[in-house]
């Protein structure tokens, strides 16, 4: 296994360099931290045109974002590496990761924010579409397509919420019920009141005219015209990195997938990782993911301070007696804080 920069210890290694992970960089840079990321390349949201809900930078595209936020990084002194993590150890204080490249970085601190994947409904046609006229969330597409007809795919039971949210958007939502459960009567009430069509029985693929998303067939043959369909993934976080450091991802509360457990700042409940992003939070848009990142990076660096000041108050406590609280040291402090105000210290030096 090859070595490298064996003779550096970053003091935080950042594995993923997506928005979170790259948010948090930029914060530990800036806080002139010594700061590396491996960036495996494979963002969550690269077949999407554009990102949106981000102030300022509404409707740019993914990949550009990351771009310039890597050159940000990199004006502050923060190295970014095209490298992918594959295991992570820990021993005598110092955390060692190594990549798919064989290397081998090391780091005092760790910031896991290597995101999610996307578990899509086994339709043919919906994973080629993906991120282009498939999509999952209102608040990224919503805008998009609005006011033309949007098909919900049911594969759960969240799929009824998802048709009802839709139609915030569109007055022209049908709801496919595939394979998700029947609706309650309720349901049933809230889809007639709202307008949404349901359609009975399972899609079989769909149908593309021009590069673009026309229509829904159904295993029945019949061809439902839709411009855009919403589907609802299963949200596998990618946290394989970390179960050599003990730390597994755990089925969500809303049965959508698993993430893995932090508190609110992003640490892990093994000591000296953090993670952002959604890793951790499974909903979360690219605005949460900044914020979470520079959230976690703020604490790693709190928490770095404090190690710092504990290993300068060991020091001085290792230091010969002779050396400390002297004549020549308190007048050397007293020279500091008081200059010419000072008295009574001279004398101990013979002056």
């Amino acid at each position: 296994m090859e070595s490298d920069l064996s003779s550096d210890v970053f003091d935080v290694l950042v594995i993923g360099g997506g928005v979170a992970g790259l948010s948090g960089a930029l914060t530990l840079s800036r806080a002139r931290r010594s700061v590396l990321v491996l960036d495996a390349g494979e963002p969550r949201n690269a077949p999407a045109v554009a990102a949106h809900g981000l102030l300022s930078r509404d409707g740019v595209a993914p990949l550009e974002l990351l771009r310039a936020g890597k050159v940000e990084v990199q004006l502050y002194g923060g190295q970014v590496l095209s490298d992918r993590a594959v295991r992570a150890s820990y021993a005598h204080g110092v955390f060692d990761v190594e990549t798919e490249n064989g290397k081998v970085y090391r780091a005092r601190r760790l910031l896991v924010t290597t995101g999610l994947v996307d578990e899509l409904p086994q339709v043919p046609g919906v994973s080629e579409r993906w991120g282009r006229d498939v999509l999952h969330c209102p608040y990224c597409h919503g805008w998009e397509v609005r006011d033309t007809p949007i098909g919900v795919l049911g594969t759960g039971p969240a799929s009824v919420h998802q048709a009802l949210l839709f139609r915030q958007w569109s007055s022209r939502v049908t709801l496919f019920l595939h394979t998700g459960p029947e609706p309650e009567e309720e349901q049933w009430e809230r889809l007639a009141a709202r307008g949404i069509e349901v359609v009975q029985g399972d899609v079989s693929g769909l149908e593309v005219t021009d590069d673009k998303l026309c229509g829904v067939r159904l295993s029945s043959g019949l061809v439902i015209p839709v411009q855009s369909l919403v589907v609802a993934p299963r949200f596998t976080a990618r946290g394989s990195l970390l179960e050599g450091l003990g730390i597994s991802a755990v089925p969500h509360p809303m049965g959508v997938g698993t993430y893995v457990p932090a508190d609110a700042a992003g640490a892990t409940e093994v000591a000296g990782v953090w993670v952002a992003g959604n890793i951790a939070d499974l909903m979360a848009g690219l605005a949460q993911a900044q914020s979470q990142g520079v959230t976690a990076a703020a604490a790693i660096n709190a928490d770095l301070v404090n190690a710092d000041a504990d290993e300068a108050v060991a020091r001085l406590r290792a230091a010969p007696s002779g050396s400390l609280f002297s004549g020549r040291s308190e007048a050397a402090v007293t020279e500091r804080v008081l200059g010419v105000r000072r008295h009574g210290i001279d004398s101990l030096l013979g002056e």
